[in-house]
């Protein structure tokens, strides 16, 4: 009998010490231009907290708040902000979704290495995205077609330049839509008079990314918002972040994390 008691405790033990584990996960859902940045710190952080492991998940924003709405991530990554009709379905489900900015970006317009151009106005952006412009003659360079790449809908990027480059106006029917930033240029490196658009992280010498009103998509002129595609990139919670998820945010505003941001590629906030 001692000794059934004695195993009945040290089952107790274990369950308790199984359920104090439990809650050390932590799950990442969403943006993939934030995926790189994501994934980079989890492994860092995870160095230092040994007793908490965090799974990152790609996808797209909009992916990330859906998990956010469903509770079954803890932070949603998202490279645009929430809609007030997002906010308006977590509100319903008891989730109050609240965002930290965590690093700046600027989307780069990028074409296949071989495109002559360097430069385009935001206007001649507008006009090939929106399809009433749909030769590169039309803007100075080769005639031949243009083959517009974009993100799918479910993209933060998508969302953020509909509404920077665009204004509003409805993509191209035409367009080829991809489901990842690294898909969108991988497709503009190995289709000649291709054009697309990716995060300032995803720009590398595979494609060319061009000056847009003749301004470079880099780190100063994100910083100092003259780039035009500019935009801040986001940790959204349940409420104010608590917990290990308050732990993660706080590891990626401070110096180490930001410069992992720079790391990847992006731009680090300022410091204040």
């Amino acid at each position: 009998m001692k000794l059934l008691k004695v195993i009945a405790s040290a089952a107790l033990v274990l369950s308790l010490a199984v359920s104090a584990n439990a809650g050390k996960k932590l799950v990442v859902d969403g943006s993939s231009t934030i995926l790189p940045i994501a994934q980079a710190l989890a492994e860092k952080f995870m160095d230092k907290h040994a007793d908490i492991t965090i799974s990152v998940k790609g996808g797209g924003s909009g992916i990330g708040i859906a998990s956010l709405q469903d509770s079954t991530c803890d932070i949603a990554d998202s490279s645009r902000p929430i809609k007030g009709s997002e906010i308006a379905i977590a509100l319903t489900k008891g989730v109050d979704p609240k965002a930290t900015v965590i690093a700046l970006d600027g989307i780069a317009v990028i074409v296949n290495k071989a495109n002559g151009i360097s430069n385009l106005t935001k206007k001649q952006v507008r006009g090939i995205y929106n399809g009433s412009i749909s030769d590169w003659a039309q803007v100075g360079g080769t005639p031949g077609k243009i083959m517009a790449v974009s993100r799918d809908t479910s993209s933060g990027t998508y969302e953020a330049f509909i509404a920077l480059a665009l204004e509003g106006d409805k993509i191209r029917p035409d367009a080829m839509l991809q489901a990842a930033s690294q898909a969108v240029a991988t497709t503009v490196a190995n289709t000649p008079g291709a054009i697309g658009y990716v995060g300032i992280g995803y720009i590398s010498d595979t494609t060319k990314a061009l000056t847009v009103n003749g301004i470079e998509c880099k780190k100063e002129n994100v910083l100092n918002n003259s780039y035009p595609y500019s935009r801040p990139l986001f940790m959204y919670t349940n409420g104010k972040p608590q917990g290990d998820a308050k732990v993660f945010i706080d590891f990626t505003l401070s110096a180490e994390g930001q410069s992992v941001v720079e790391e990847q590629g992006f731009v680090a906030l300022k410091k204040k």
